[in-house]
């Protein structure tokens, strides 16, 4: 913990310049075509795109517990659409510390994920998404499996009066796999939004993750967003696994804020 407490000091510091710069750009008009588009906190990713050529940050800090270990991450993402259709995602973990809780201890720099992306707006209050990605082994072992992995996955994203869901469906080939299980998993995640007061928002998500010859996977998330404007999302919450393997319980916080209008 002693050297990850570094990592979030500096995190929390580029926190408050991005704050600090929202603030600032607060003068600016706060309309609907400068605001971000959030994918943080849940699993689920929504079908729409960021605003046109604006780049726009995720930066988050998260500590997993399982019995006696823990995992601590610095997750990160990137989101650059080109047009009302297409768009990158460039994410992963800028720190990993893994601590077994008998002594053994990892740490380094995490895999990286580079997502390209489709949306289809169907109105305003529905679209849907195709996301087609690759994992690259970034990660030394043993906090990185070594090997590469590729995922499709289909978004629909729906407006049910107050309430925004969406729902993701994707199977992922995994390139390591234990001995007598499969390559392949699949995954489903339906995450549920809505507005609870002025600036403030409420997330409920359930997520399951399954491969044959291994132990289904499964958790429930919850967390609080605060948004002081259209151009910056604060939130926090916490995660709690379903069965044995999953991870018991977690709590993160993050940001979501614009980097740059590139055009």
């Amino acid at each position: 913990m002693f050297k990850f407490r570094p990592l979030c000091l500096a995190l929390l510091t580029c926190l408050s310049v991005f704050s600090a710069q929202t603030v600032s750009a607060a003068d600016e008009p706060d309309k609907a075509d400068n605001a971000i588009t959030p994918y943080r906190p849940s699993v689920s990713n929504s079908a729409q795109l960021p605003v046109e050529g604006q780049l726009e940050l995720e930066l988050g800090i998260s500590s997993q517990k399982a019995d006696a270990a823990t995992s601590r991450s610095l997750p990160y993402l990137f989101k650059l659409a080109f047009s009302k259709e297409w768009g990158v995602l460039l994410g992963g973990n800028a720190r990993v510390v893994n601590d077994d809780g008998a002594g053994q201890r990892d740490q380094g720099f995490g895999d990286t994920t580079l997502t390209l992306k489709r949306a289809f707006v169907i109105s305003d209050e529905t679209a849907f998404g195709l996301e087609v990605g690759n994992k690259f082994p970034t990660a030394g072992q043993p906090i990185g499996s070594g090997k590469s992995d590729w995922t499709i996955n289909g978004i629909v994203s729906q407006d049910l009066g107050k309430i925004h869901a969406d729902v993701n469906l994707n199977v992922t080939h995994q390139g390591f796999a234990e001995t007598g299980t499969s390559n392949w998993q699949k995954g489903f995640s339906s995450s549920f939004s809505t507005e609870l007061a002025d600036k403030w928002g409420g997330t409920a998500e359930w997520a399951t993750w399954r491969r044959a010859g291994a132990d289904a996977q499964g958790q429930l998330l919850f967390a609080l967003t605060y948004s002081p404007s259209k151009r910056m999302t604060i939130d926090f919450g916490v995660t709690k696994g379903l069965n044995s393997i999953s991870s018991q319980r977690s709590l993160f916080a993050g940001i979501v804020v614009p980097v740059a209008k590139l055009w």
